[in-house]
């Protein structure tokens, strides 16, 4: 079974930065495609950005000029820098890795950024 676990949230101050990482392992197949989501206590999980095997890259209106994503699909890593925080980006994140046409998720990384 693939595993897929996320590191490097903490507590930031507003304006701060941190910077996610995320690793799959148990498997020899390249990912499709990374993502890193969000969920704030009380509301859905929401897509924060994507990356493709490509290298193509997708971004929440919320995280445009803010954060950005990278990856090595061969090695199954993706980052997310995270730049500027703001109070409203408190939330758990997680990773999404497409292997095999599978979706697997981490158990996610709390991210809080005090004002």
């Amino acid at each position: 079974q693939v595993h897929v676990v996320e590191s490097g949230g903490g507590l930031v101050q507003a304006g701060g930065s941190l910077r996610l990482s995320c690793a799959a392992s148990r498997t020899i197949f390249s990912s499709s495609a990374m993502g890193w989501y969000r969920q704030a206590p009380g509301k859905q999980r929401e897509l924060v950005a994507t990356v493709t095997g490509a290298g193509n890259t997708n971004y929440a209106d919320s995280a445009k000029g803010r954060f950005t994503i990278s990856g090595d699909s061969a090695k199954n890593s993706v980052y997310l820098q995270m730049n500027g925080l703001k109070p409203e980006d408190t939330a758990d994140y997680y990773c999404k890795q497409v292997i095999g046409g599978v979706d697997y998720w981490g158990k996610g990384t709390l991210v809080t950024v005090s004002s």
